[in-house]
């Protein structure tokens, strides 16, 4: 299962975990996904999707067709 937003396309990062002796290892920042059903008003059907919390904000303000169409335009839609 991949950690990649449908949305946003957000995927996992890579960084450092630094340690007070300022040693550093690798780590990973994974996105704040939730798997999640929306009602599309338009087709009259619900839509699940796997979604960061950035996405769900962006779904909250645009509304799921406009995010839909934004994301599409953008090219991250899966």
């Amino acid at each position: 299962m991949a950690k990649v937003c449908q949305l946003t396309g957000r995927r996992p990062r890579s960084g450092n975990n630094v340690s007070h002796a300022n040693n550093k290892t690798k780590r990973k920042f994974n996105p704040n996904l939730h798997r999640k059903k929306f009602w599309l008003e338009s087709e009259g059907i619900f839509v699940d999707l796997k979604v960061s919390a950035a996405g769900i904000r962006t779904i909250d303000k645009l509304g799921l067709e406009g995010a839909l169409k934004k994301a599409a335009m953008r090219g991250t839609l899966s």
